[in-house]
């Protein structure tokens, strides 16, 4: 491993590490493994599902809107490698999408259109549990580096933990709760991220970006900026300056 990407990578194991305190945000948690996979990875693009208390799986994050939209599909469609590795609990690695046409004909097609033409999915696992799925797209055909699927499982796993925590796992209640808000979160976030690409005129990518940098410069949690936007408490033209 080079030195550039063996710094990347401690960071993003340390930016991970950081959310195992009493008082973190889930949704930026959630959105920096998306990111930090893309970074450290053989990855062009990443996503994630998560499963809510009924086990039904929700986009929670992705690295750019080419990839939540197919994610997005592999919902609407029941069909996709993050739904196998949600139900399995094991990896699922697909080396060339051209050839998955017959086991996932809707989710083959969409990541094909986008340019995408193989992926890992890697379960959110603690131990039995399984809550989600990361999803990481390459542009190219052929075999995933064993070394990115073992990094990448180990940084599902380490925000599984921050996700869940200990007293989550002792009590379902909070569990279901907290899983609950982070769905409930998610909502919020989509609808900031489209009035600020409507009256700003932009992309909802640089929509997303402008609302993650406010967030940080004030220090406030990105559910708490999107609904403060959503609601009219604050500007745009604020949270754009930043």
């Amino acid at each position: 491993m080079d030195g550039a990407r063996e710094d990347r990578l401690t960071k993003a194991f340390v930016a991970l590490a950081d959310t195992l305190v009493d008082d973190y945000d889930v949704v930026e948690l959630m959105h920096g493994l998306v990111e930090h996979s893309v970074a450290v990875l053989d990855a062009a693009a990443a996503g994630l599902l998560l499963a809510d208390p009924a086990d039904r799986l929700t986009v929670m994050a992705a690295s750019s809107e080419r990839a939540r939209l197919i994610e997005v599909i592999q919902i609407q469609a029941h069909e996709g490698p993050c739904l196998d590795a949600y139900v399995s609990g094991a990896p699922i690695v697909v080396e060339d999408l051209t050839e998955e046409a017959g086991r996932w004909p809707r989710f083959a097609a969409a990541a094909q259109s986008e340019g995408y033409r193989s992926v890992a999915a890697l379960p959110m696992r603690l131990r039995t549990d399984t809550i989600g799925a990361l999803n990481l797209f390459r542009s190219e055909p052929g075999v995933f580096p064993t070394e990115d699927l073992a990094v990448g499982q180990a940084l599902a796993d380490v925000a599984t933990i921050g996700i869940l925590q200990e007293r989550a796992v002792r009590r379902s209640e909070v569990l279901a709760q907290q899983l609950q808000a982070a769905l409930d979160s998610r909502v919020v976030i989509e609808q900031a991220k489209g009035v600020l690409a409507e009256r700003l005129q932009i992309g909802v990518d640089e929509a997303f970006a402008h609302l993650r940098a406010y967030a940080r410069s004030a220090n406030e949690h990105l559910v708490w900026v999107a609904r403060a936007l959503v609601e009219g408490r604050l500007d745009e033209g604020t949270v754009a300056t930043r």
